[in-house]
């Protein structure tokens, strides 16, 4: 079946409102579509290179639009839903210390989720669950696609359909190894003693 939705969304590349879908697909893959948008990104700017630097936009909107309904569902949804069960099994104190745990270092799980390979609509959900500072949220939500689909757009722009194979088998292992070496220098420069 997941193939199925796949093969789906790469033929929306081919319609003739394709920048549409592609808002769509950026949009509700951020709270509930297992697809990303880079299925439907990446042979859009293959057809149309010009049109890069458009299509990144598209999709950077339609992602954040997209985490801030996922975020919405966490936030209202929670309240109804997963508190009382959370009450009922005796969890309502540790998930409160895991909100303020989340909450201090939010920004790096919306930054970390919004480039690497893991599923963004997790941490959209998870950020309004635990109601992490709105602002923070869209700021590193902004940054995080910004950087992962301008990215993908200014490779495909500069090195054309060749590097289709290295976006797809290998952006996300790129992605990660950015972000471990971002956050362990952050973590380095915190840990060194400023005297």
């Amino acid at each position: 079946m997941l193939r199925s939705l796949y093969d789906w969304t790469l033929g929306l590349a081919a319609h003739r409102h394709a920048a549409i879908a592609l808002f769509i697909v950026a949009f509700v893959e951020s709270s509930i579509f297992p697809i990303p948008p880079d299925v439907l990104l990446i042979p859009m700017i293959i057809a149309a290179p010009t049109k890069a630097w458009r299509y990144a936009l598209v999709c950077l909107v339609g992602s954040v639009l997209g985490g801030i309904t996922g975020y919405g569902i966490g936030y209202f949804l929670f309240e109804s839903m997963g508190q009382p069960v959370l009450q009922l099994y005796g969890y309502s104190a540790k998930f409160d210390v895991f909100r303020d745990y989340y909450n201090e270092w939010g920004a790096w799980a919306v930054f970390i989720a919004g480039i690497s390979p893991f599923p963004y609509k997790v941490i959209t959900i998870l950020s309004g669950v635990t109601a992490l500072d709105p602002t923070i949220f869209m700021v590193a939500s902004v940054l995080a696609r910004g950087l992962r689909f301008f990215i993908i757009a200014a490779l495909i722009w500069k090195f054309g359909p060749v590097i289709r194979d290295f976006i797809e088998r290998r952006l996300g292992l790129v992605f990660t190894i950015f972000v471990v070496v971002l956050v362990g220098g952050f973590a380095a420069i915190k840990l060194i003693p400023h005297g």
